[in-house]
């Protein structure tokens, strides 16, 4: 569909029978000041008014984001949750922990942080101009300039919000909150985005019964080290020092068999050469590999924007998942032919057509 014909979703008056919000408490923690609560979540309910779908769809928001991805665009229109209603689905939408809605105590968790309008421009909105990675240049989809002053920007900035540094005590956070909602809702398709990508693979690992699928869209990555952008060609690409992913794909445990002894680090090692031109080399696990029987039969789609910083090495997540048994569908926007996407794509000028592509894919798996 072109861009300048109007998509359904934005053209066509929703059928919603119901919208709700209820929060899923957390747990009571005593600090200096206080009783407090951690922990706990605030979630959207949509109802269409005709449910044509047996199964709900949960959406997770990632970094410095809230649920508000996914009800509208910077451009001002409708956002993914209205696709999925059109389709028939009921929509969850969830603030995460210590995020937006969800209650913010400010004795808890350790440190938060934003990010600059500087980072915002380069990573989401304008990573053309930026050069940082060799796929940035394709970046064509982000509605208006990318930059601060353009309404579009100012509005994604407007929306951005602090979120926690430690990222296993996120992860933590998360599970336990997703857990509790999974048990309330019932077997659903869960849809992750950037940093929630690995709360979808500790959810499906600890409530394989809960999760009919899996959307992760470019979930937070690669696999053990971070991937540092340089911006020279030639070299686009270095591994950080540290190991950022201990375990892989998360910060947490999963269910591997043979099991890892808790406080253990995956054995991994680092591809010889990039599968391709404009690709990191991706670390694995060493041979044999441990596997994930728990996500065995997951449906699972990773989903990757072709201008986006998680083009170079999203195919090594997916690959670190299929090494462990999980059949993981990695599907890059482009050759699908949706082309310019960057990070944010939930938001950009083609957000319905790829929403469509994600209904589609939901079909053919008869969910």
């Amino acid at each position: 569909m072109s861009l300048s014909t109007p998509h359904p979703t934005d053209t066509v008056p929703l059928q919603i029978s119901d919208v709700r919000g209820f929060h899923v408490p957390g747990d009571y923690v005593e600090t200096d000041s206080g009783t407090l609560m951690s922990g706990g979540i605030f979630v959207e309910h949509y109802r269409p008014a005709k449910i044509l779908k047996s199964a709900p769809v949960v959406m997770v928001h990632g970094n410095w984001q809230t649920a508000a991805n996914f009800t509208g665009t910077p451009d001002g229109r409708r956002g993914w949750a209205h696709d999925f209603l059109r389709a028939g689905y009921e929509v969850y939408l969830i603030d995460q922990p210590a995020r937006g809605r969800s209650g913010n105590p400010a004795d808890l968790h350790g440190l938060r942080e934003g990010k600059s309008v500087e980072f915002v421009e380069q990573r989401f909105t304008n990573a053309a101009d930026s050069k940082l990675w060799p796929q940035a240049a394709k970046h064509t989809r982000w509605p208006g300039s990318g930059r601060r002053g353009d309404p579009a920007f100012d509005r994604l900035y407007a929306s951005q919000v602090e979120a926690l540094v430690d990222r296993r005590a996120t992860e933590q956070l998360n599970l336990a909150a997703n857990i509790k909602l999974a048990e309330q809702i019932g077997p659903a398709i869960w849809l992750t985005h950037s940093q929630s990508g690995p709360f979808g693979f500790a959810l499906a690992d600890a409530c394989p019964d809960k999760v009919l699928a899996l959307l992760s869209i470019e979930p937070n990555g690669p696999n053990f080290h971070e991937c540092l952008m340089t911006g020279e060609a030639g070299g686009w690409f270095r591994d950080s020092e540290e190991v950022v992913r201990p375990l892989g794909a998360g910060q947490l445990l999963m269910n591997f068999e043979p099991p890892l002894p808790a406080g253990q680090p995956l054995p991994s090692q680092r591809q010889a050469k990039a599968d391709a031109p404009g690709l990191v080399p991706c670390h694995l696990q060493t041979e044999p590999a441990r596997q994930l029987p728990r996500l065995g039969n997951l449906k699972l789609a990773i989903v990757v924007g072709e201008a986006s910083y998680h083009a170079p090495y999203d195919h090594c997540t997916a690959a670190f998942l299929v090494q462990a048994g999980v059949p993981a569908d990695l599907i890059r926007l482009e050759d699908r032919g949706i082309t310019g996407n960057g990070h944010m794509m939930m938001l950009e000028q083609n957000n319905h057509e790829i929403a469509d592509l994600l209904l589609q894919w939901l079909s053919d798996r008869r969910l």
